[in-house]
């Protein structure tokens, strides 16, 4: 707990500077400047109220990449869960750009949260998602403690590890190690991800291959 107070004081006093990092991005890609404040869990009210009987899935798909990986995911849920509504996050904008080809009336699309516990709190308060599924990375401390004390099942899916990501997460493993054994289920696409994410305690269910 003291490991991860500190690097909630870390991430809360960043602010400012990611605040200004997203001013600086805006000059060459407009769409940073855009919904600023869903980063630290200001959201204007539901345009679509939630019916009975529907709730939101979260899909958290930072960039380009992971939301194209995504749409079989999110094709297959809709299937599945016919009350759901997909509540899609992404870090870049390409990765927004992408995923609103996937979007359906009711559904909603936000900047990924800054991982502090208020922030966080915020975010869980204002969706209550059902289940989040995290796709391929982006596993923050914060977030992940945050759906685990209130018993949100949190995901990661077409997860994958590089050797390289797995050295420098061991560098931090003081943080890592909980962050990963917080997942309720884990997904790798090869079998190599799978021993690497492990390593760090992820609780790995199984190989699926990878959604592309």
């Amino acid at each position: 707990m003291l490991v991860r107070a500190l690097y909630s004081l870390l991430m809360w006093l960043l602010q400012p500077a990611v605040r200004a990092k997203l001013r600086r991005r805006a000059v060459q890609e407009p769409a940073y400047g855009q919904h600023v404040e869903e980063r630290f869990g200001v959201y204007p009210a539901l345009d679509i109220p939630l019916a009975p009987g529907q709730y939101f899935v979260w899909v958290h798909a930072v960039s380009l990449g992971e939301t194209r990986a995504a749409a079989e995911l999110i094709t297959a849920l809709r299937t599945a869960l016919p009350g759901m509504r997909l509540l899609l996050t992404h870090g870049t904008a390409t990765g927004r750009v992408q995923g609103q080809t996937l979007l359906q009336a009711g559904d909603v699309q936000v900047w990924q949260p800054w991982d502090t516990p208020a922030v966080a709190k915020r975010f869980l308060d204002h969706f209550t998602p059902r289940v989040g599924l995290l796709v391929e990375t982006e596993v923050w401390p914060n977030m992940v403690a945050a759906c685990k004390a209130r018993h949100v099942p949190l995901c990661l899916v077409n997860a994958r590890m590089s050797e390289k990501s797995l050295k420098q997460s061991l560098r931090l493993a003081w943080l890592a190690r909980p962050a990963y054994a917080g997942l309720r289920a884990v997904w790798a696409q090869a079998a190599p991800d799978a021993a690497r994410l492990a390593a760090l305690g992820a609780p790995v269910q199984g190989v699926l291959g990878n959604f592309k």
